[in-house]
């Protein structure tokens, strides 16, 4: 292996420890933040029910405002079932919410897979990066990425889909060239290269604005 291969798989692996990390602080946070206002519930009933009893009835629509307006900031956005994919596909739809791209996302994950997190976090966390950046041209109003994945039998199938530039993508070899330019391009190597250890199945379409990426990995 040259010293360029090496230095670039120690980048790699760099960046995804750092992703993972990250990514597990958002969601434990998260979680504190729930379970906190889950253990202020029983007071939040003893203050509505005072209320109810003097019939102050506006105290207790502002009070409900308030609750409402806590648990917004609080609540997931998306719940699959599996810790990893809810911290990574929550944290990338706050990121796309903040650069105006709207999210679609249907997302059921088992609790536990055969796909190692590292893995799985790479792989949502690019195929994100990649929508993110392409939707940032659009103007906002077309600016949508579509996330679902499932189980279909013993394999996970992911897919992701966002709107282009009106131009369909140009494919060079197997792959759809980057438009990342010189040095960039890691995720989509990283992606193939782990759908190919898993034995797994990827596809990317360009067709009529819209740009697909379908993966399905064994997880048996």
């Amino acid at each position: 292996m040259s010293l360029l291969s090496k230095r670039i798989d120690k980048q790699i692996a760099s960046y995804q420890q750092e992703l993972i990390e990250t990514h597990y602080r958002e969601v434990d946070n998260m979680y504190r933040q729930i379970r906190g206002w889950r253990h202020d519930y029983r007071n939040h009933i003893q203050t509505m029910k005072a209320y109810a009893a003097a019939e102050d009835w506006d105290a207790i629509r502002r009070y409900l405002d308030l609750l409402d307006k806590d648990l917004t900031t609080v609540d997931t956005v998306i719940k699959t079932g599996n810790p990893m994919a809810d911290a990574i596909l929550n944290s990338k739809i706050s990121l796309a919410k903040a650069k105006g791209i709207r999210v679609v996302a249907d997302a059921h994950i088992p609790y536990k897979l055969k796909s190692s997190e590292i893995d799985l976090c790479c792989i949502i966390g690019n195929l994100f990066d990649n929508a993110i950046e392409a939707s940032e041209k659009l103007p906002e109003e077309q600016r949508v990425i579509r996330v679902y994945m499932d189980m279909k039998g013993t394999q996970l199938y992911i897919s992701f889909t966002n709107f282009t530039a009106g131009k369909k993508l140009k494919k060079e070899g197997k792959v759809f060239r980057s438009t990342k330019g010189e040095g960039h391009g890691f995720g989509l190597v990283r992606i193939d290269a782990i759908v190919e250890r898993l034995d797994g199945y990827i596809s990317r379409n360009s067709e009529d604005g819209a740009f697909t990426t379908e993966i399905l990995l064994p997880q048996v």
